[in-house]
């Protein structure tokens, strides 16, 4: 691997549990963004929302996107919102292949739904509230990718194959 490979898609695609599954498959290193933010600012990515705003924890990704950058390549799993910095998706290009992973609307409903640490979720779960933020995120995250992998009715390591086989 010679570099990085950038899990980005909305909440719920399965970025986390796929960049394991390539982990195990490609013997790399892999990071999950937004816990090793969790992890170094010592607070959830809902407080983080709470007590400084959504921008505070969108200049934390972009911080740890640097480190990133120059460190050995790894499979990377973006948070949800990260393709909607440009300075964001310009570091990944540079360094790395973006991979968008996508589901339908009622999939990632049903998959995070008894989830409380999504923010941009709460007092909003519902597929018609994911749709429509999926609908204004959709550009963002079409116009970053190198390539695209559907989760819907697949498991982890069939999408984690399909990305080996897209990409090398």
């Amino acid at each position: 691997m010679n570099r990085h490979i950038f899990l980005i898609g909305f909440m719920g695609v399965g970025k986390s549990t796929v960049s394991q599954k390539l982990k195990e498959l490609m013997k790399a290193d892999e990071m999950d963004m937004d816990a090793a933010i969790v992890r170094e600012t010592g607070m959830s990515i809902s407080e983080m929302f709470e007590r400084f705003g959504e921008d505070f924890f969108r200049k934390k990704e972009t911080e740890l996107l640097r480190r990133i950058a120059g460190s050995d390549p790894m499979i990377v799993s973006c948070g949800g919102g990260c393709v909607l910095r440009e300075e964001n998706v310009a570091i990944m290009r540079e360094c790395g292949t973006i991979v968008l992973l996508t589901a339908e609307p009622t999939t990632i409903y049903h998959r995070v739904r008894y989830g409380t640490g999504r923010p941009i979720l709460n007092g909003h779960m519902n597929v018609d509230y994911i749709a429509g933020l999926m609908e204004k995120r959709r550009a963002a995250y079409e116009g970053a990718c190198d390539l695209s992998v559907s989760t819907d009715g697949k498991r982890p390591a069939q999408i984690a194959d399909e990305i080996v086989r897209q990409s090398y």
